[in-house]
């Protein structure tokens, strides 16, 4: 692969991103029609809460202000742009037929307070898409509220609070793999349990001997990934499950990684009794800004009772409606029934890939990680032998004797054309490379990756400092990523209020 620095475009300078400085006064990009109503003076309708000054906002033209955007716009990495390998996140590739149907003007304008008589179609997908997710996971029944995946291991979480209350004693910890994904011990800290970490073994799966040490009538439950942020699948899952329920604890199994799962075996089948999935992950709705996220919580019949209110149902009448009648539900999570739109792209995705085609696409997930994974076997450190599914993890330990680290290796992958993979996780791994390229990626993306990953260890050992003052392609290099995080700068300020 040719040196990225060598075959940079020269950079134009316009002043880009500068549009607060490029303000003239006087220059409009709109014009608003004549009042046709008295004009009134805003102090008389809102008192002290008017505001005289706005402040130094801009003055520019429209075409300085598409200008801006647009320019803005081509400087961001998404999935449409390339291969976006963050491991564990599942960026894949957002199937337009999915955004097509979310805007259908009876689904795309329907008002979240218009009658159930007239939300007949809403409700069918609702009821059509948690189905499917049943079916998917092999669980009893479902939650499409929550909002995120993180607010659906808080939903998860606290059924298994509310159903051991009613048992007589919530308990008091949550037991957490070293394995698992972060968010899982600020859920359980949420939900007011103490965290008590879980050790794996030497094939980075769950210690089944530690459990047993670990587990007794204080624990409430274990909050398991599966596959594990290592990628790797827990083979003694069954003996885990045995084990919680035999000290009447419960499984909760984070299915951030559904994606390595979907149609070749179900969390319900092998003893896991709570667990969320993400839809912005496995089934392909948008993640962050083209989001918003969307984490349903399927729950085995021992938890259905304390499901948030509203849940579908069929009436008498056979038409569909929501059910408020809950007494033992934890309440409500999410206004409405959670992010709609989410739901119709979802679902939208099942439909058209129909069980025959998640399977494939599992397939091709795993495929397309181990292929990865064994080209740059050698290149970098790899450091469980075990064998992994949808993501692979390796470590800059190869490349630390040169002094580059994990973070420089991604900083310098951008110069080539790649979004950087995941830096430094999962901490069970020191110096991580986490690797997910889903499977949206053809074999010619994967081999332009891994051609530009084995350029890049090439370089650490011949020019680490290239890897070292990356990126160099881009309008900022390095930023003071400590001043970043303590003293972040939120909003722009005009000249005069800067310090």
């Amino acid at each position: 692969m040719a040196n990225p620095i060598s075959n940079a475009a020269p950079h134009i300078n316009r002043s880009e991103g500068l549009i607060f400085e490029r303000s003239s006064p006087g220059k409009k990009a709109y014009r608003l029609p004549e009042l046709d109503v008295p004009e009134v003076d805003p102090a008389e309708l809102l008192g002290e809460a008017a505001r005289t000054d706005l402040g130094s906002m801009p003055e520019v033209s429209e075409i300085e202000i598409i200008r801006h955007f647009t320019r803005l716009s081509t400087w961001n990495y998404g999935v449409d742009t390339g291969l976006y390998p963050l491991g564990s996140c599942t960026m894949k590739y957002n199937a337009r037929v999915n955004e097509y149907v979310a805007r259908l003007e009876g689904l795309g304008g329907a008002h979240p307070y218009q009658p159930e008589k007239l939300s007949q179609g809403g409700l069918k997908i609702l009821k059509l898409l948690s189905d499917a997710l049943l079916d998917i996971t092999g669980m009893d029944a479902i939650t499409l509220q929550p909002a995120a995946g993180a607010h659906g291991e808080m939903t998860g979480i606290l059924l298994v609070r509310a159903y051991l209350e009613s048992q007589g004693n919530p308990r008091k910890k949550i037991l957490i793999p070293d394995s698992a994904h972060g968010t899982n011990p600020a859920t359980a800290a949420i939900c007011g349990y103490a965290v008590e970490n879980l050790k794996s073994n030497a094939v980075g799966m769950v210690d089944v001997a530690s459990l047993a040490a670990q587990m007794n009538e204080d624990v409430a439950a274990l909050m398991l990934t599966n596959p594990n942020t290592l990628g790797i699948f827990e083979e003694e899952i069954h003996k885990i499950a045995d084990l919680m329920h035999a000290k009447g604890g419960l499984l909760y199994m984070d299915g951030a990684n559904m994606n390595a799962l979907v149609g070749k075996t179900r969390p319900g089948d092998f003893g896991v009794d709570v667990m969320h999935l993400n839809l912005h992950k496995t089934f392909s709705t948008p993640h962050g800004g083209g989001g918003p996220g969307s984490g349903p919580v399927a729950c085995k019949t021992i938890l259905e009772p304390f499901l948030p209110v509203p849940v579908v149902a069929t009436k008498p009448d056979g038409t569909l409606g929501f059910d408020y009648d809950r007494p033992r539900a934890i309440g409500r999570v999410r206004a409405f029934y959670g992010n709609f739109g989410m739901h119709v792209r979802a679902l939208a995705y099942i439909m058209a890939n129909g069980p025959d085609g998640l399977r494939q696409t599992t397939e091709d997930a795993v495929l397309n990680a181990n292929y990865i994974r064994k080209r740059l076997e050698g290149v970098y450190d790899l450091p469980y032998s075990t064998p992994t599914m949808h993501e692979t993890v390796f470590s800059d330990r190869l490349q630390t004797r040169h002094g580059v680290k994990t973070g420089d290796i991604a900083k310098r992958l951008i110069d080539y054309g790649f979004h950087p993979y995941t830096v430094s996780f999962p901490l069970i791994v020191h110096g991580a490379l986490m690797i997910e390229p889903t499977e949206s990626e053809s074999k010619d993306e994967l081999d332009s990756f891994i051609d530009a990953m084995k350029a890049i260890a090439e370089e650490a050992a011949q020019e680490p400092n290239v890897i070292l003052e990356a990126p160099h392609t881009t309008r900022v290099s390095r930023l003071d990523e400590v001043a970043a995080a303590r003293k972040p700068v939120l909003r722009w300020k005009a000249p005069e209020q800067k310090a």
